[in-house]
């Protein structure tokens, strides 16, 4: 049974954490990101395949496979958005939403509303972030 929530509806520190209309809210809030990332990803395509690369110019044509490979990209990083949308539905699904990978620790409401597929609070995301730049290798 779905939960009911009003458009006004926002999560508050006030009530419980995960709690029903929080997880029927990051749901919502998750699915209508991945709908309009497909939706995009359409377009993308239908555009690629009606117009292809038309310019007899080269200079013309050029500039239209630049700014197309810059496109792809963009959706290929939206593919793998995709992937991260899902495994934050799944995480829902499991109860396992909204707490922190490493510490376990609740992840701040405002951090989930602001990046619904957040795995770490802010601290442990910060201190991931500077491990990660000091062992990468340059």
């Amino acid at each position: 049974m779905a939960t009911k929530l009003s458009k006004n509806y926002a999560p508050s520190q006030e009530e419980k954490f995960m709690g029903a209309r929080q997880k029927e809210y990051f749901r919502r809030k998750l699915h209508f990101w991945k709908e309009e990332i497909l939706l995009e990803t359409a377009e993308t395509l239908e555009q690629l395949q009606n117009e292809g690369l038309k310019e007899p110019d080269i200079a013309d044509r050029a500039s239209s496979e630049t700014d197309w490979s810059i496109e792809l990209r963009a959706r290929d990083r939206q593919r793998k958005l995709v992937g991260k949308i899902e495994l934050a539905l799944q995480k829902i699904e499991s109860g396992d939403y909204g707490y922190c990978e490493v510490s376990g620790e609740a992840i701040s409401l405002k951090r989930l509303d602001a990046r619904p597929i957040a795995t770490m609070t802010l601290e442990a995301q910060e201190m991931h972030e500077k491990m990660e730049k000091v062992y990468r290798d340059d």
